[in-house]
């Protein structure tokens, strides 16, 4: 008796389970999704990301990925890292006002990259691929959204395109966000060669004219010893030459 009861519990839950995914299309969240690695950086510096794509279909391949820069956050310099099997596509737009790079305005940015796979290189199922890009400077905006679309084998495309909502779940198809955040004082930077901090201080200056000081002294000492003892040894062999003459003349002889 108990057995059938919880067999058909079991059957009901699935019951359930099959006629709310045919009737309201409740469906199991995503175990993974595509994502920018790593997922903070400083306003106004440069960074190296990389957008982690897995596969998380059991029998097609991913063929095809499609990266959008965000629109309200222009980057003014993009450049990709080749990935063997992989040719890439770079589409740009005008902005304006321009955006600075290294002082130059720049009227065109890019505004999507496109990796499309060769036959052998496709994301197979269980496994995953990451795709580099440099850009910076980056904006000073608290966040940017990549959204992505992914393209598989057998022609199914998934949106990666739903914005965070603060306070709220994450969305079902979230997209890949980089959270930017402001540049600090602390932040390290290299002091030009004409700037006071390249400049020895007045206690170095100090240092170094104390130890010049020491060392002429020692040095002049050591002249005088020399000079002593070289006095001395002159007197003394002059003495000895001399005395010798004299010491012959006393000396009787046979």
């Amino acid at each position: 008796m108990f057995r059938h009861r919880r067999f058909a519990a079991t059957a009901a839950a699935l019951t359930f389970g099959a006629v709310a995914t045919a009737v309201f299309g409740f469906v199991a969240p995503a175990s993974a999704h595509v994502t920018v690695n790593p997922s903070e950086a400083t306003q106004g510096g440069y960074g190296r990301l990389a957008f982690r794509v897995p596969n998380e279909s059991d029998t097609a391949s991913t063929t095809k990925l499609e990266i959008f820069l965000p629109e309200n956050a222009p980057v003014g310099s993009v450049s990709t890292m080749p990935v063997p099997g992989w040719t890439v596509a770079v589409e740009k737009r005008q902005v304006d006002p321009p955006v600075l790079v290294h002082g130059s305005e720049v009227t065109e940015v890019v505004s999507k990259v496109t990796w499309t796979a060769d036959e052998e290189a496709a994301i197979a199922p269980g496994t995953f691929q990451e795709f580099p890009v440099s850009m910076g400077p980056l904006p000073e905006a608290d966040q940017m959204v990549f959204k992505a679309l992914q393209t598989y084998s057998d022609g199914a495309v998934v949106r990666w395109i739903d914005e965070p909502q603060p306070g709220g779940e994450e969305p079902a198809a979230p997209a890949p966000v980089l959270t930017l955040a402001a540049a600090t004082a602390d932040t390290p930077t290299a002091a030009p060669a004409d700037s006071p901090a390249a400049a020895p201080s007045v206690d170095d200056d100090e240092g170094g004219d104390g130890l010049a000081v020491g060392l002429g002294v020692a040095g002049l000492i050591a002249g005088l010893g020399g000079l002593v003892l070289g006095g001395l040894a002159f007197v003394r062999t002059r003495r000895e030459a001399g005395t010798a003459p004299g010491d012959e003349a006393a000396t009787p002889t046979s």
